[in-house]
C-alpha cells in the first residue's frame, strides 16, 4: 500500500466528516459566541478537527498495517493523539478544568515521548549535547508547548488549517531531498486530513476546528518532529524552522504577558496574527500570509539546513530573527483595553 494513493481517500473522507460534524455541532447548539475576546463576529459551529482525527488516525492505522511507519511512531501519535482529542472533545462539550488539562496533556506527551525513544543528543553549533534525562523532560515539555501553542493560534479562518498543511508538505519536500521517501507518508496524510476540513475552514469558516483538533494537530506534529530527530538532528531543525510563525508568536505573546503579570491560561486576542487580522480587516490577508511566509522564506531555509549543510542553530536564528520583528511589529502580547 502506498500513501499517496489514500491522499484523495483521506482528503475526501476529512471533507466528508466535516460536514457531518456541523450538522451535528448545530444540532447540539455547540457554537462559539462572539465576545469580546473573538477575532470572529458570527456565530460558527466548533468541533470540526474531530474530522482530521479521525481520518488521519484511520489512514495512520493502515499504514502500519501495510509496515509503512514504525511501531513506535504508530503508538505514540495513535495513543497520545486519541488522549489529547478525547480531552479536546470534553473540553469542546462542556468544560475541563485548566490543571486536569494539563495533566492529560503532559501524560499524553510522555506516552509519545516513551514510544519515540526520548531525545537524541543535540546538535548544536557543531556541538554534539547528550542531556540524557534532562533531555527527555525537555521534550516532554515541548509535546505539551507544541499542542498548547497550537490551540492558541486557532484563532481566525484557516490560519490552524494552512499552517497544517503548508509545514507537512515542506516536511514531505525535506524528505524527498534525501534518502527519506519513508517518513513522508505520515506528513502527506495529516496534510490530506487537514486539507479536506479546511475547505470548511476558509476562507470563511462554516465550522471550527475546536479544541480537540488544534491540540491533536500541534501534538502530532510535534511528534514527526521528534521522530524525524532520530534519523538526523538536521530535519528536527527543519521541522522546527518550519513551524516558526506559530512557534514565535506563541511564545513571544506568552512571554510578555508573562512579564506583566497576567493569567496567562485567560482567553485574550493579543497575538500577532490577531492584532494583524483587526489592524487589516479581515481574516484571509494573514491567514494566507502565514502560508507565504512558510513556503518562500521557512521552507528554503529548512531546505539548507535538512540538505545543505548550514548549520541547525543558525539556521534557526535566521528564520526567526524576522518573525520575532514581525510579532513586535504587530505589538504581540500588548495589554488589552481595559
Amino acid at each position: 500500500m502506498s500513501s499517496v494513493w489514500l491522499v484523495p481517500v483521506v482528503f475526501a473522507s476529512a471533507f466528508i466528516l466535516t460536514a457531518f460534524l456541523r450538522r451535528y455541532a448545530l444540532s447540539k447548539s455547540l457554537i462559539d459566541v462572539p465576545n469580546d475576546r473573538s477575532s470572529h463576529t458570527i456565530p460558527t459551529p466548533r468541533g470540526g478537527g474531530v474530522a482530521i482525527v479521525v481520518t488521519f488516525l484511520t489512514a495512520l492505522c493502515l499504514l502500519f498495517m501495510a509496515a509503512i511507519v514504525p511501531t513506535g511512531l504508530f503508538l505514540s501519535a495513535a495513543g497520545a493523539g486519541a488522549l489529547v482529542a478525547i480531552i479536546g472533545f470534553m473540553d469542546d462539550h462542556g468544560h475541563i478544568a485548566a490543571r486536569w488539562r494539563l495533566l492529560g496533556h503532559f501524560a499524553a506527551a510522555a506516552w509519545a515521548l516513551y514510544w519515540l525513544g526520548g531525545l537524541p543528543p543535540l546538535h548544536v553549533f557543531g556541538q554534539v549535547i547528550n542531556l540524557g534525562w534532562a533531555g527527555s523532560a525537555l521534550a516532554v515539555f515541548f509535546l505539551v508547548w507544541m499542542l498548547n501553542l497550537y490551540n492558541f493560534m486557532d484563532g481566525i479562518d484557516g490560519i490552524a488549517g494552512v499552517e497544517a498543511v503548508t509545514v507537512c508538505l515542506g516536511a514531505c519536500l525535506l524528505y524527498a531531498l534525501g534518502t527519506d521517501a519513508p517518513l513522508i507518508g505520515a506528513p502527506l496524510l495529516l496534510a490530506a486530513a487537514v486539507g479536506g476540513f479546511l475547505l470548511w475552514n476558509f476562507p470563511a469558516a462554516r465550522i471550527f476546528m475546536g479544541d480537540a483538533g488544534s491540540g491533536f494537530l500541534g501534538l502530532i506534529l510535534g511528534i514527526l518532529a521528534l521522530e524525524a530527530s532520530w534519523l538526523s538532528f538536521q530535519l528536527f531543525w527543519g521541522w522546527l524552522i518550519l513551524l516558526g510563525v506559530f512557534i514565535v508568536d506563541a511564545t513571544f505573546t506568552l512571554l510578555r504577558r508573562l512579564l506583566r503579570g497576567e493569567k496567562v491560561y485567560e482567553a485574550h486576542r493579543s497575538h500577532a496574527y490577531q492584532c494583524a487580522s483587526r489592524r487589516h480587516g479581515k481574516h484571509w490577508p494573514v491567514t494566507v500570509a502565514v502560508g507565504l511566509i512558510n513556503l518562500l522564506w521557512l521552507l528554503p531555509i529548512a531546505v539548507c539546513v535538512a540538505r545543505f549543510q548550514l548549520d541547525g542553530a543558525a539556521g534557526l536564528v535566521l528564520a526567526y530573527v524576522p518573525l520575532v520583528i514581525l510579532a513586535s511589529k504587530y505589538q504581540a502580547g500588548r495589554a488589552e483595553p481595559a
